[in-house]
């Protein structure tokens, strides 16, 4: 048994940091929602924050767009008019994806300070991605409403999972050419 531990240890070691570091993350952002709201920032700040900046870009964009707070759920409605084009809910603020990422990243540690500018890159970048995601998802539900399922079920999240792949696909390929001694 020693001896298959003494084999896979860097293996293991990815596994039980990425693991453990996902979960202990999943745990404070659960109890950020549970402890942390907040009657300025509704449902939650992250998830409100999202949503607002959504709206700047849309309107950068030249539409009308407004957020208010759902009135039958937590979630910032974006409207044009009356009408609800898209609902920002807690899981559409990306902060799952980049624990997520973090995690991944914390697994494949390689310096301090490498490591931190990586993370720090790729959580503005994800983070930026998503608003981008959500607003362009909104402008793709109210000029092609037929397209909706497809925009939101498919291409969207292929966007922010496929941006999540490149970096971790980067940061190992960097990794390779940077042994840890």
């Amino acid at each position: 048994m020693q001896k298959l531990i003494s084999k896979y240890k860097s293996v293991l070691r990815f596994i039980l940091t990425f693991l453990g570091s996902y979960l202990v993350f999943v745990f404070g952002y659960n109890m950020f929602l549970k402890y942390g709201a907040s009657e300025t920032y509704y449902p939650d700040v992250i998830t409100h924050t999202v949503a607002k900046q959504s709206e700047a870009i849309i309107n950068t964009f030249g539409y009308d767009m407004s957020v208010v707070p759902s009135k039958v759920e937590p979630a910032m409605n974006l409207m044009i008019g009356e009408t609800v084009l898209a609902r920002v809910v807690e899981g559409c603020n990306a902060v799952s994806v980049i624990l997520l990422f973090v995690a991944f990243m914390l697994a494949f540690f390689e310096g301090k300070k490498r490591t931190l500018l990586f993370i720090f890159g790729g959580v503005a970048l994800i983070y930026g991605m998503n608003v981008l995601r959500i607003a362009l998802l909104t402008i793709g539900i109210y000029e092609y409403p037929e397209y909706t399922e497809l925009l939101h079920g498919t291409i969207f999240p292929a966007v922010i999972y496929g941006t999540v792949f490149l970096l971790w696909l980067g940061w190992i390929r960097s990794y390779k050419k940077h042994p840890i001694s």
